[in-house]
């Protein structure tokens, strides 16, 4: 079958031939397993360069903590975290800066800055989002979230999760696609851990070529998150990483096309041999 392709703007055309490994970059105090390591801009840049070094293919940047009962913060506030971090990567070129934020606002100037893929975990709800990815070339990651950050880990109720976000992520792509986003520019994520128990988040990896088959590159995103913990028996999210590296090994084997990751080096070396035995 002829491998996928993603268009991320003017410079960056991914042939999803292997598996691509996004690097999380947060700028941000409070987020759950690495707030405030990398807030300063040099600490920022300086693990950025250490993420493409060890086998990003994408650097995902984000200013908004999304963990489950996170508060916001003011659109300014974001901005300020991730604007100057955005213009300075996109600047150098190396691979492509995501825009990990939720918010037109951030987006937009972002976008204007350089940033090649707008990653939104509220799945363009918001029509000024959808204007943003309409009147640009980038990228774009549709992700299912139940709720929102500060609530959709209060008891999430699903009749068929699978079907439930197969449909949003398929609903959601088709709207962008008539506000003007062609297709090959669109991916989505099934948003495990977003408004998800441990057991939704294991029928999602079990059943993920259902979401595979929608037809869009697939993104999935499970690093140190809970359910590895309750799996493992780890609050520690520092001690997750052989966990996370065996769930995005399931992905790429589930078909995954893109895993979003916090320990790079681990991961792309578990993809490259996992890629080579299967050929």
């Amino acid at each position: 079958m002829k491998p996928l392709n993603w268009h991320c703007g003017p410079d960056h055309r991914f042939v999803l031939d292997h598996p691509l490994v996004m690097g999380i970059l947060n700028v941000t105090p409070d987020s759950f397993s690495d707030g405030g390591r990398h807030a300063s801009p040099r600490a920022a840049t300086e693990y950025a360069f250490s993420m493409i070094a060890a086998g990003a293919d994408i650097i995902d940047v984000g200013g908004e903590s999304t963990r489950p009962g996170a508060a916001p913060v003011t659109d300014a506030e974001e901005i300020a975290r991730v604007l100057p971090l955005v213009r300075e990567l996109a600047a150098i070129g190396t691979v492509p800066v995501s825009i990990d934020t939720r918010h037109a606002d951030v987006a937009r100037p972002c976008v204007e800055v350089g940033a090649s893929i707008v990653n939104d975990v509220s799945g363009f709800r918001d029509p000024a989002m959808v204007e943003v990815a309409a009147a640009s070339d980038v990228g774009v990651v549709v992700m299912h979230m139940l709720g929102e950050p500060a609530t959709m880990q209060e008891d999430p109720v699903y009749e068929d999760v699978v079907a439930e976000v197969a449909a949003f992520l398929g609903e959601r792509a088709e709207m962008l696609r008539e506000a003007g986003v062609a297709r090959e520019r669109i991916a989505v994520d099934p948003g495990i851990g977003f408004g998800k128990t441990t057991e939704h988040n294991l029928e999602l990896l079990r059943r993920l070529p259902e979401i595979v088959a929608l037809g869009y590159p697939v993104l999935v995103g499970a690093s140190r998150k809970r359910f590895i913990g309750n799996i493992l028996g780890e609050d520690d999210t520092a001690r997750r990483v052989h966990g996370s590296v065996g769930a995005a090994v399931y992905a790429m084997l589930g078909g995954a096309h893109i895993v979003r990751v916090h320990d790079v080096a681990e991961t792309y070396q578990a993809l490259a041999v996992a890629s080579a035995i299967r050929g």
